[in-house]
């Protein structure tokens, strides 16, 4: 009896996992022990001990750790989105050797901000159930959960028709990828925006905002895991994808830029606010928060990496896999330190009330650090697997230039 197709590529699959070498087996099993150890955490802080018990938010700072790194996941997605449809959609060829990594990444990391968030809130089923049972369209999170719910939809099947080599069809999937991917993340920002109760979140900016640091993570994102997939194949990063990583270094030295214009303009509008923007300005530049600005998020996140692409000139590789490195971490700290920066100034601090009278402090507990580890976890080994069990990455049709109403890829 023949085998399935199916069967026969989950076979070879399977023995392209197992003979990956030490290494490579070493780093699923850490991350895959990572994941679970971080799942089952979780599990156990909401379903059992309680998570008000068990994470460190409060009445005071109820959004946290688990929050921050919900956004910093789902803000790399759709950056990983965006930097794909560059090449394979708006026909940019520089672009186009990464168009099928940076769409299964931007699953990956979309997947990843649910798994931390399902395990945050303390009911995560009923958000999947009433999302669409009962819908609030005036709400900012229905929008948000239904925008992002279609966008993964779209990228599962933009990635399945690449893999396929269906150019036309992954395009046009991908396009609207796209707006869902821009409407979820604007959105997003949206939900902290439209809170007046919390001066330093509202206002027009963050909207703006997500998308350029969505686009600039993006960046960063498949620079880094670019390399690494290079170091597990053991393969030389030359020729189509070298100039494909230059093209990106020089698209991410510029949003560097234009991050760092939106986050001087933020500072210095705070200075022209109220008493709550003014205090928050002050544990930014020269309170307890000082460090994590500067040094964290301005320092390496922005300039030295900004630094290190400028003297790689996009052909010293290792130079710019350390700058998104710095990227990555620098983003993490700017993405826990705005939301948490938005809730330590006291809401009846203007009232006098006495047990208000100082800045609210957070310190995340081991629990929340488990379930951060958990996504990264999550990450890691779902990026490891799919190297092995997707082959065709950088191939030919890796990217689909659309030219005269042809895709490249595509049957005539």
């Amino acid at each position: 009896m023949k085998n399935s197709p199916l069967l026969d590529s989950l076979k070879a699959a399977g023995g392209r996992i197992v003979s990956g070498g030490p290494i490579y087996l070493s780093g699923v099993i850490l991350f895959a022990l990572l994941f679970i150890a971080g799942f089952v955490t979780g599990i156990y802080s909401v379903y059992f001990e309680g998570s008000r018990h068990a994470y460190g938010t409060s009445r005071e700072i109820p959004l946290a750790m688990l929050i921050a790194t919900y956004i910093f996941f789902v803000v790399a997605s759709t950056g990983l989105c965006l930097v794909s449809s560059i090449g394979h959609i708006f026909g940019v060829r520089a672009f186009q050797p990464l168009g099928k990594r940076a769409v299964l990444l931007s699953v990956i990391t979309i997947l990843s901000g649910f798994l931390v968030i399902g395990l945050e809130l303390e009911n995560p089923f009923r958000l999947a159930i009433y999302l669409f049972a009962s819908p609030n369209f005036s709400s900012n999170i229905w929008w948000m959960g239904t925008l992002y719910a279609c966008e993964v939809v779209l990228l599962i099947i933009e990635f399945i028709y690449l893999m396929l080599d269906r150019h036309r069809i992954s395009a046009v999937v991908g396009f609207f990828g796209i707006l869902f991917g821009v409407a979820a993340i604007s959105n997003l920002g949206g939900v902290f925006a439209m809170l007046n109760g919390r001066e330093f979140w509202y206002g027009p900016y963050l909207p703006i905002f997500f998308i350029a640091s969505a686009v600039m993570m993006g960046c960063a994102a498949i620079i880094f895991f670019t390399v690494i997939a290079y170091r597990i194949r053991g393969a030389a990063l030359d020729g189509p994808v070298a100039r494909s990583l230059a093209a990106v270094g020089k698209l991410l030295m510029l949003m560097l830029a234009v991050v760092l214009f939106f986050t001087i303009w933020r500072m210095v509008s705070l200075t022209g606010g109220g008493t709550e923007k003014l205090m928050v300005l002050d544990a930014l530049v020269s309170g307890p928060y000082a460090f994590n600005f500067w040094v964290m998020e301005i320092g390496l996140g922005i300039v030295l990496p900004f630094a290190l692409l400028l003297g790689s000139r996009g052909t010293r590789i290792g130079i710019m896999f350390l700058a998104a490195v710095l990227m990555i971490l620098g983003a993490f700290f700017a993405r826990l330190q705005m939301v948490v920066a938005g809730q330590i100034v006291p809401l009846y601090w203007d009232l006098g009330v006495l047990e208000f009278s100082r800045l609210h402090a957070y310190a995340p507990t081991w629990r929340e650090v488990m379930v951060v580890l958990a996504g990264v976890g999550f990450c890691g080994a779902a990026f490891l697997l799919g190297e092995k069990i997707f082959t065709s990455f950088d191939g030919a049709g890796a990217g689909a230039a659309v030219n005269g109403g042809k895709v490249d890829g595509d049957e005539p």
